[in-house]
């Protein structure tokens, strides 16, 4: 087997799914901010970016966040725990979205129009489209983030364990805003285990 190496591979091998962390070791603000910008260069479909962060650091958030996520630890030793939420009705917003690639001249108003068009024709009678388009989007945008972590010498971890109604109460969740997931990110400790081993590449790929 012959191709370029890829930088990216030593990355995704040695990530893991972080469980705990060195409680008082800080992801800083800067840290944060960069996280999420490179979150948001995850794909969507029209460019629709339907997705939003929120960074849980305070004692206050991490208890709030500890109770929703039914008292696992890691929420409240990592450094900063991000609810990954997609949202709804984004093609409402399309336009705008579009218009930085449009002043940048990656695209042209007559695309600009069409795209915003199409995903009003299909998203705007279509709540189940929007939620799917949703989970997708904020999915990638949230192993993205993750992948981002591991270059920056952080560990991570995603978690779906949290009571969905307690969350967005506790941190005043639109009816358009999703909770899809919660990404864990900070220094890991010793006892994690190492990456466990996948499947073959025979198992799960089929060429057509």
């Amino acid at each position: 087997m012959s191709f370029t190496a890829n930088p990216v591979t030593p990355i995704l091998e040695a990530r893991t799914s972080t469980t705990r962390y060195r409680p008082g070791m800080p992801v800083t603000n800067d840290q944060v901010i960069e996280l999420v910008r490179c979150a948001t260069l995850a794909p969507s479909a029209y460019n629709l970016q339907n997705w939003r962060f929120i960074a849980v650091m305070s004692d206050a958030a991490k208890a709030r966040l500890c109770e929703a996520a039914y008292g696992q630890p890691q929420v409240k030793d990592a450094g900063v725990t991000f609810i990954v939420c997609g949202t709804t009705n984004a093609h409402k917003s399309l336009a705008n979205a579009l218009q930085a690639s449009v002043d940048a001249e990656i695209i042209s108003p007559q695309v600009q129009t069409s795209w915003v068009d199409a995903a009003t024709a299909s998203h705007q009678d279509n709540p189940q489209l929007q939620r799917d388009e949703a989970f997708r989007s904020a999915s990638l945008a949230a192993m993205t983030l993750m992948i981002s972590a591991q270059g920056m010498g952080l560990a991570s971890g995603a978690m779906s364990g949290f009571d969905e109604q307690v969350l967005r109460q506790a941190f005043e969740l639109s009816d358009q805003e999703l909770p899809v997931m919660l990404v864990t990110v900070g220094h890991g400790a010793e006892n994690n285990w190492p990456q466990k081993c996948r499947l073959p590449v025979e198992k799960v790929l089929r060429f057509a």
